[in-house]
């Protein structure tokens, strides 16, 4: 009887392994799939909070963002032929409050910084738009830094082109990505998606330069 009972206990036993087997994988897809869309989130509530960033400080230089502000009136204008993205957001520092949110959860290569005073491009996941202004509204004005075009970057500066090929590499959110826009919006692209929102941004026969935070 007791040599019945225990093969009972082990059968048992292993009927509640596959089952457990099962229930797990069914819900990890699910899980994972939640996951990156609660990333996906917070990256654009990231973006709203660097867009917002942007138009108080404009609001103090008569609507003029850092790109176009000179180092000795608290812009970045010299900054804008370098690689050196991370100090278009270190002159809004007051604005931001908090570096932490330079970081897009999804961006595994980039770790946030504890102080703006630390801040370099390892702190940040997110391009500037070189040319963003304010009568152009739908010009991209930051973004998520796996944006790709058909040039490589020159510096740290990728020049996008109405018409041209523009995509998004893996990355980060795998072939979609988040871009703020000069109107304070955030919106989620696709490869297809950001091509066409390039070609609304603005005269379609003028260039429009990214500033890429490479280490």
């Amino acid at each position: 009887m007791k040599a019945k009972d225990r093969g009972f206990t082990l059968i048992a036993l292993l009927v509640i392994i596959g089952v457990l087997a099962i229930l797990a994988a069914m819900l990890l897809p699910a899980l994972a799939a939640a996951k990156k869309k609660a990333q996906r989130i917070n990256c654009v509530n990231n973006l709203k909070q660097c867009g917002l960033a942007f138009k108080i400080w404009a609001g103090d230089q008569t609507a003029n963002y850092p790109m176009g502000v000179s180092v000795d009136k608290g812009g970045t204008k010299e900054f804008i032929t370098g690689a050196d993205t991370f100090r278009h957001f270190l002159v809004m520092s007051n604005e931001l409050s908090t570096p932490k949110i330079l970081v897009c959860p999804a961006d595994i290569e980039r770790t946030a910084a504890e102080q703006f005073r630390r801040l370099s491009n390892k702190n940040v996941s997110y391009f500037v738009g070189l040319d963003a202004a304010d009568e152009f509204p739908q010009r991209f004005l930051d973004g998520d830094r796996n944006i790709t075009g058909e040039s490589e970057p020159e510096n740290g500066i990728l020049k996008l082109v109405p018409g041209q090929r523009v995509s998004w590499t893996a990355a980060i959110h795998g072939n979609l990505g988040n871009v703020g826009l000069a109107d304070g919006s955030v919106m989620q692209y696709s490869d297809q998606g950001l091509r066409e929102a390039l070609r609304q941004s603005g005269e379609a026969t003028n260039n429009w330069r990214i500033a890429l935070p490479l280490f």
